[in-house]
């Protein structure tokens, strides 16, 4: 089993909703949910486009996936995922736009946002307690030789190349696009998700998403509400 740390809106979010039609899986569920038919596209390139992030749920990395340490249990790591959230204010990211992240698109903040990075970084922090070590074989899949010394660092201090000054706010859209697909797709995105577009997004839990086994899909386990102790369990 491993746990990841995410950003989700609740499950019956229209943006939720609007991105389990585009995924085509709906991570609150742990089920796929019926295709959409998009104009110039068939299902089965929709499907490989976005093959990746369905397979982890729509969702933005605060903790990067882990196992936990020795001597952690679930129960241990949902109580101080409780404490941490009542600690916690919830806040706005002021405006989400559509950006390519090199060959793939993600819904991205539209300016800096001070409290959105406050929050990734003391998430990162406070749980890192509960984190395992990575195995040699986590290290190679990050591809080491392809970071930054500070992304190297960070991999081998927290886990993760994308921490802290690296870290950038995304909810992941596509996997990989082929170059000459990419202003389709661009357009396809921009029609899905126009309601959400230059408009705030309000960040007021914190999820706990588990993949139960190396390769399986991930699937919410909790929500965590910001400023209120109460336990989100699904």
């Amino acid at each position: 089993m491993r746990y990841a740390l995410y950003f989700s809106p609740p499950k019956d979010d229209p943006l939720t909703l609007a991105a389990v039609a585009w995924l085509g899986r709906d991570a609150f569920l742990a089920g796929q949910v019926a295709p959409t038919d998009i104009d110039g596209f068939t299902r089965e390139e929709i499907g490989a486009l976005t093959a990746e992030p369905r397979r982890y749920g729509f969702h933005a990395t605060l903790k990067a996936p882990f196992s936990l340490a020795a001597g952690r249990s679930e129960a241990d790591l949902l109580e101080a995922m409780d404490e941490f959230a009542a600690e916690s204010a919830p806040f706005e990211i002021p405006q989400l736009t559509l950006d390519a992240l090199g060959p793939f698109f993600a819904l991205v903040p539209g300016a800096p946002c001070p409290a959105l990075d406050r929050f990734a970084a003391e998430t990162v922090r406070r749980f890192e307690p509960f984190r395992a070590a990575l195995s040699d074989e986590d290290v190679a899949r990050r591809n080491p030789e392809r970071l930054t010394p500070t992304q190297r660092g960070n991999l081998e201090s927290w886990g993760y190349p994308y921490v802290f000054d690296e870290f950038r706010f995304h909810m992941t859209l596509t996997g990989p696009v082929p170059e000459e697909r990419r202003a389709a797709v661009r357009a396809v995105l921009e029609e899905a998700f126009a309601g959400f577009l230059g408009r705030p997004l309000a960040v007021t839990a914190l999820a706990l998403f588990t993949e139960e086994r190396r390769g399986a899909p991930f699937a919410v386990h909790s929500l965590m509400p910001l400023g209120d102790a109460e336990t989100g369990e699904l």
